[in-house]
């Protein structure tokens, strides 16, 4: 029975990712709630058709997010980051995307870290 809400709650916009799911269970009845991972949601953010994970190995993801993704996806980790401000966020988000495999803006997403490091980028504070 859980495996059936499992698949029901991670199918609709989670088909073909691999996410984290929490179960809460409360007086024996046990809640779904999906909590997707920083490597889940830069892959969603790119927007790529879905793969049988399968059928298809290893697959390199070589496509592109804006900075501004980058920017909602550090939002949505921020409770579960272990940096200090929002920049340090954006940075472990860029770091998430160089292991991706996925451009930034066509940049490689290591520059980019290097810019925020030395103050080039301006990230919002929250």
């Amino acid at each position: 029975k859980i495996g059936e809400d499992i698949a029901k709650e991670t199918a609709k916009e989670w088909k073909g990712l691999r996410v984290t799911v929490k179960l809460t269970v409360q007086n024996r009845q046990a809640k779904v709630t999906v909590v997707p991972s920083a490597a889940a949601l830069v892959i969603k953010a790119l927007k790529e058709p879905e793969r049988d994970r399968k059928k298809v190995k290893n697959i390199k993801h070589n496509g592109n997010i804006s900075f501004d993704d980058v920017i909602e996806i550090s939002k949505i980790m921020r409770p579960r980051s272990i940096a200090k401000e929002l920049s340090g966020t954006v940075r472990e988000i860029l770091g998430t995307c160089v292991s991706v495999g996925c451009t930034v803006d066509g940049r490689d997403p290591k520059d980019l870290q290097e810019e925020i490091v030395n103050g080039d980028i301006d990230v919002p504070n929250e």
